[in-house]
């Protein structure tokens, strides 16, 4: 089991987290893999995803907000599942010296997202 967090639109119509895991054997549908990597001591304003997707750090440490005010941290290998992309969104902010590098694999238009919430 992987560590994940997961990023989804309630139905207050905010962003809202969950805690848990994603499972390493579990397959699902995707469409696309695409990289990206932001300079240390970057941040982004209130966004939200623009598909559903997995996020998979692979350098640097943020903190993530949401507009009610929760927040957590994702590390190096954890695992955002983003499904957030309606509502009022979230931002985030990188806390180490370390560029943010990830992977974003998008998923398949109603394909599951394998998460499991901590119970």
């Amino acid at each position: 089991m992987l560590h994940a967090f997961k990023l989804y639109t309630g139905p207050d119509n905010a962003s809202h987290v969950k805690e848990g895991t994603v499972a390493e054997n579990d397959r699902t549908d995707v469409v696309a893999i695409h990289f990206k990597e932001t300079p240390a001591h970057s941040s982004f304003d209130w966004h939200n995803d623009p598909e559903p997707q997995y996020v998979i750090t692979l350098s640097g440490t943020l903190e993530f907000t949401t507009r009610d005010g929760e927040t957590f941290v994702v590390r190096p290998g954890d695992v955002l599942v983003a499904t957030d992309h309606v509502g009022s969104g979230h931002k985030w902010r990188l806390i180490d010296d370390q560029p943010w590098r990830r992977a974003y694999v998008v998923l398949k238009p109603g394909a599951r997202d394998s998460f499991k919430a901590n119970s």
